[in-house]
C-alpha cells in the first residue's frame, strides 16, 4: 500500500461482490517501486464510484477486474490526462447491440429487487454458482467468500441497476482517443473476454492484449503471480522505473 506521502503508481479497483483486498495477492508481489492501493469504495453508484476512482488514481495507472475495469475505462476516458495508464481484466467496452442491452438492464433490474429481498449469505451463495466462475476451484471460491459476505445487499441492487452492464451506454467508438496507454488483458478460458481485451487493444491509440494461461474470469485471482508480471513489465514501460 502507497503511504499517505507518496502517491501510488497503481490503483486496484474491485469487481463488483470483491473487497478491494481481493486485489492484494497481485499487488503484494510488486516491487516497492511501484506503491498500490486497493481502492476499498464507501460509495455504489456509477457516479459515485468514478469520483471515488478520480480521488485516488491522480498520477497513478488504473487497474481495474470486471465491473472495476468497466468503470476504470470510464473514468480513463472521461479525465485521461488525470492517470498513467490503464490496465483491464476480464472486461469489456460495454454491450452494443440495443435490444441486448435492454434485455441486460431487465435481467439486471430484476436480480436488484431480488437482492433487496435477501440475506447477502443467500446472494452470495447463488453468485458463486454462476458458469463464469465453473473454472474457479472450491478452495478459490471460500478464498473470495469472506469479502462477498462483507456485502451490503441493498448497496449490491444499486450499483447493479447503476453501473452493471445493461445500465451502461458502450464506449466502443470512444477507445480512439484514449490518450493512454493500455493492457488489457483476460484468461485463455475466458474467450468472450478475451475478445474484448484484444478489441480493446486495437482500438486505442497505444494498447496492447495479454492472454492468462490456465485461467478464466479472474486470472488475478488464479494466476496471481503471472498478472503481477504482466503489470510489472507494463509499469516498467511506461513509468521509466525499470
Amino acid at each position: 500500500m502507497a503511504s499517505a506521502h507518496r502517491r501510488p503508481a497503481i490503483v486496484f479497483v474491485p469487481g463488483f461482490m470483491q473487497p478491494g483486498a481481493a486485489w492484494a495477492a497481485v499487488a503484494e508481489r510488486l516491487p516497492e517501486r511501484y506503491p498500490s492501493v486497493l481502492l476499498e469504495h464507501s460509495e455504489h453508484t456509477y457516479e459515485g464510484r468514478l469520483e471515488e476512482i478520480a480521488a485516488a488514481g491522480e498520477g497513478a495507472v488504473l487497474c481495474g477486474y470486471s465491473l472495476g475495469g468497466r468503470l476504470a475505462l470510464r473514468a480513463a476516458l472521461r479525465d485521461p490526462a488525470r492517470y498513467a495508464g490503464l490496465v483491464t481484466v476480464g472486461a469489456s467496452a460495454g454491450i452494443e447491440a440495443p435490444a441486448t442491452r435492454a434485455a441486460r438492464a431487465e435481467a439486471d433490474a430484476k436480480l436488484a429487487s431480488w437482492m433487496e429481498t435477501q440475506d447477502i449469505a443467500q446472494i452470495v451463495a447463488v453468485w458463486e454458482r454462476q458458469p463464469l466462475f465453473a473454472d474457479q476451484s472450491d478452495a478459490l471460491l471460500d478464498e473470495q467468500r469472506p469479502g462477498r459476505l462483507m456485502q451490503d445487499p441493498r448497496a449490491l441492487a444499486l450499483l447493479l441497476r447503476t453501473a452493471g452492464q445493461g445500465a451502461l451506454e458502450p464506449v466502443w467508438q470512444e477507445l480512439h482517443s484514449l490518450g493512454v496507454p493500455v493492457l488489457a488483458v483476460a484468461g485463455v478460458l475466458d474467450e468472450r473476454y478475451c475478445e474484448s481485451a484484444r478489441r480493446i487493444a486495437r482500438s486505442v491509440p497505444d494498447g496492447r492484449a495479454a492472454v492468462v494461461e490456465l485461467a478464466g474470469h479472474a486470472p488475478q485471482l488464479q494466476r496471481p503471480g503471472e498478472v503481477a508480471s504482466l503489470l510489472v513489465d507494463f509499469l516498467d514501460q511506461h513509468l521509466g522505473e525499470g
